[in-house]
Formats: structure tokens, C-alpha cells, sequence
């Protein structure tokens, strides 16, 4: 054999290693495809389709690192493919490298202007970012080149339900499934939809077509049985969290969801028992640990309930439900730098949780911080001016500063009367009348009697 024959044989058995890779891909075998991806590279270091499908296989895994890196690899073999740049570009949106996302899809398009995919993918990095018209100019731009793609449909749908316009976001869906009926999970999305929008059994529908077609969906199965939770179909409920159980007996939120249940349903000990179970498999699991914060309150274990607020803390949450609700647990219990703790945390996620400057208020106000607690009532009456138990506290923080004239025309202003707020107004216009009262008393004691002369 001479070298030349020696060269092929290489590449023949990187061929055939890559070959069994995609059959393996095919088949789901994720782990045993990247071991043959590994020896074609190996065989065939130049090749960089074989790079590239490494990294798709490492994406599959939710490897969005170690894809990266391949993804590098194969650009350095074909440094202007448009695929490659594409694939690395979602990379960098999957793990908040932004910029790079950006930078990425803007050189595809100076390359190759009707490359589409670089529009559509930059839809959802867009979305992340916030700058949600730059994420629609993306989608008509993207329409320009491909308007019967399934995927910008998609893409724009999940940016217009992230911003509340349910109805927007169905018909997008919709639109997905009558150009790709196939599309993963798109019955699921326009289930969320209706979900959302309070349109029950049309969300039920959508649940059940999307079960039916992927019975062993885990996400799907997931929240459909918290769908039913929230329509008070406990049983029906639990069935679905007992059956993602059969499929997977260590998916710890099926266990939370257990506990939810038996919560609802008053079975705190049985609810104490799944939520620590959850935490036994998923150590870092938000949510379980607030959850038997409030079950020990129930008892009336405080020191308890304050010991798993601490630890589901430290877990580093990010959910800023969760930390308002646990903000809101701390306040009751006088803990005031860790509920404000807390708020922070929120509004370092979004700058516009009205919540969270109330809550901040509230504990200026019980550390006796009054200025500080204005400017932050300030701030959550600019983002929430509706809410009534925030202008409730306003006006009960005025009157413990002594402005009981500012209080009662907070309160005035709103112009509702709901039953809580017509019994403060009650309560600070008797204490008007008192102050006025001891004020008049005071001042009839202290001016001296006039003397009448006959």
C-alpha cells in the first residue's frame, strides 16, 4: 500500500465512523454517536463537517459549551460557512453571550444577505435582550427572504407571549402548525396561549393533541397536570404527576407538584414529605424549601420555617415570584433585611416589579426609614398606580410619620372606596378629629381669661 492508499483508508474509516455517528444521532443514542464522532476526528482532523456535527450532537445533549467549542473547531477549517456561524450564533444566545450572538449573526449577513436563519434565530436573542421591536424588525426582515418559514413563526410567537399579547402569539403559533404541523411542541405553545388567556378547554385540547402525539413529553405532561391543578381537578392532577413518576422516578418536580397537592388539599404532612423528597433528588430545586417555610408557619414553627427560607436562598434563585413570595414571608415575620434583600434581588432580574419597591417600602417603614420608604412607595405608585394595598400602605406610612392630611389624601385621590380602604379613611379622619380636638383643648388651657370690667 502506498501513502496515497494509506490517506484514503483513513478517510474511508472516518467516513464509516461518521456514518454509524448519524444512525446513532438518529436513533437518540446521543452518547455512543459523539464516541464515533470523537474517532472519525481523530481519523480526519480536517474535516470539518465532522467538527460540526460534533457540535450538533453536543447541542442535542444540551452541551451548549462544549458545542461551542466544536463549533470553533469547525470554523477554523471553514471559517465563512454560514451554517457554522449560524449554529455557534444560538450557541452564544442559549448561554447569554449576547454580543456575540449579535456580532456573529451580523457577519453572516454582511456574507450573505439572504441567509434567513441569521434573521430568524436573532429573533429570540433579541427577545432575551429585551428590545423586543428589534425582535419583530427581525421577523419582517426574515419574511422578506422566506415568508412560509415555520420557525420565525414560532420564534416571533414565543417574543409576543413573553410580552403578555397571548392573542398575537396563538395566531403565530397556528400559523407554525399550518405550515409545519410537525413542529416540536406546537401544540403545547398554543396550549400556553389559551392557557394564559383563561380559554380552558381549548388549552385542554391543545394539551391532550400535544400528549398524544408525544406521550413521554415530560415538560408537557408537567404542566398540564398544573393546568389541572389551577382548574381544581386535583385528582386528574395527580394522576399526571404520578405518571411522569412511571417514566422518570427521579424527576423531582413531579414530587413538588405531589406536595402542591397534598398542600391544597390540607395534607400538610404528606406535602412536607414530597417537598423534601424533590429536595433530596434535586438538591438545588427552587421552591420546595419556601413551600415548607409554609407548612412549618402553619405549625407555628417559626425558627423552622426561617431556617428553609435561609437555604432556598442559597441556592441562588432567580425566579423573581419566588423571591417576592418569600420577601413577602420575611416581612410578616419581622425579618427586614432579608425580605429587602430579597426585593433587591427582583428588581436586579426586572426593574419594573412594582412589588418589590412596595416591599422595599414597607421595610424602610418598620426600621423606621421614612424617607427612604417614600421614595421607594414612589416608584411603585409610578409602575402600579391601581394598586390599592400599595396606596393603603402609603397612606398608614404618612400616618405614622404625623401627616395624617397627607395619608387621607392619598387615599382621597384614588378615588375607590373598596371596604379596607374606607375603614383607613375612617380611622385617619377620627384621628384628625382627635389631633384637632386635643389641639383646640390645648390651646383653650393656654390662653389667658379675658377680665370683664363693669
Amino acid at each position: 500500500m502506498n501513502n496515497e492508499d494509506f490517506e484514503y483508508d483513513f478517510w474511508d474509516q472516518a467516513q464509516l465512523k461518521a456514518l454509524a455517528a448519524y444512525e446513532l444521532y438518529e436513533n437518540g443514542s446521543m452518547g455512543k454517536a459523539l464516541g464515533e464522532l470523537d474517532c472519525a476526528i481523530k481519523l480526519n482532523p480536517s474535516n470539518s463537517a465532522l467538527h460540526f456535527n460534533r457540535a450538533i450532537t453536543l447541542d442535542a445533549m444540551e452541551r451548549f459549551d462544549e458545542a461551542i467549542g466544536a463549533y470553533e473547531d469547525a470554523l477554523e477549517l471553514s471559517p465563512d460557512d454560514p451554517e457554522i456561524l449560524n449554529a455557534i450564533a444560538v450557541d452564544y444566545t442559549r448561554t447569554g453571550r449576547y454580543d456575540m450572538a449579535i456580532t456573529t449573526f451580523e457577519q453572516i449577513t454582511m456574507m450573505c444577505p439572504e441567509f434567513e436563519p441569521a434573521y430568524c434565530n436573532r429573533i429570540i436573542t433579541y427577545t432575551e435582550l429585551g428590545d423586543f421591536e428589534k425582535a419583530e424588525e427581525m421577523f419582517y426582515m426574515a419574511q422578506q427572504i422566506n415568508s412560509s418559514c415555520p420557525l420565525c413563526y414560532y420564534n416571533i410567537g414565543n417574543s409576543l407571549f413573553t410580552r403578555g399579547q397571548y392573542k398575537r402569539a396563538i395566531w403565530c403559533w397556528s400559523k407554525t402548525f399550518e405550515l409545519e404541523s410537525t413542529h416540536p411542541q406546537i401544540n403545547y405553545r398554543i396550549a400556553q396561549g389559551h392557557w394564559a388567556l383563561g380559554n380552558h378547554e381549548l388549552a385542554r385540547k391543545h394539551f391532550l393533541a400535544q400528549i398524544r402525539i408525544d406521550p413521554g413529553d415530560l415538560e408537557v405532561i408537567l404542566d398540564y397536570g398544573i393546568f389541572l391543578l389551577e382548574c381544581g381537578e386535583i385528582d386528574n392532577a395527580r394522576e399526571k404527576f404520578n405518571r411522569i413518576l412511571e417514566l422518570s422516578p427521579e424527576y423531582a418536580p413531579a414530587f413538588f407538584y405531589l406536595g402542591e397537592v397534598a398542600f391544597t388539599t390540607g395534607d400538610l404532612d404528606e406535602a412536607m414529605a414530597y417537598y423534601k423528597q424533590a429536595v433530596d433528588i434535586d438538591y438545588n430545586y427552587p421552591g420546595p424549601r419556601f413551600r415548607l417555610a409554609l407548612c412549618e408557619l402553619e405549625q407555628d414553627n417559626v425558627p423552622a420555617a426561617l431556617e428553609y427560607l435561609k437555604q432556598e436562598l442559597e441556592i441562588g434563585i432567580e425566579d423573581p415570584d419566588v423571591l417576592l413570595s418569600i420577601s413577602s414571608v420575611l416581612l410578616k415575620n419581622g425579618q427586614t433585611d432579608a425580605a429587602m434583600n430579597c426585593a433587591l434581588q427582583v428588581l436586579d432580574i426586572d426593574e419594573n416589579r412594582a412589588q418589590a419597591y412596595h416591599f422595599l417600602a414597607i421595610a424602610s417603614a418598620m426600621k423606621g426609614e421614612y424617607d427612604n420608604a417614600n421614595e421607594f412607595f414612589e416608584n411603585a405608585l409610578r409602575l402600579d398606580p391601581d394598586d390599592q394595598e400599595l396606596l393603603r400602605n402609603i397612606a398608614r406610612t404618612q400616618l405614622n410619620c404625623g401627616k395624617a392630611e397627607d395619608a387621607l389624601k392619598v387615599l382621597e385621590e384614588c378615588g375607590k372606596d373598596d371596604s379596607d380602604s374606607a375603614a383607613l379613611k375612617r380611622q385617619i379622619k377620627l384621628h384628625i378629629f382627635a389631633n384637632n380636638t386635643r389641639r383646640a383643648i390645648s390651646t383653650a388651657l393656654q390662653t389667658p381669661k379675658r377680665l370683664f370690667q363693669c
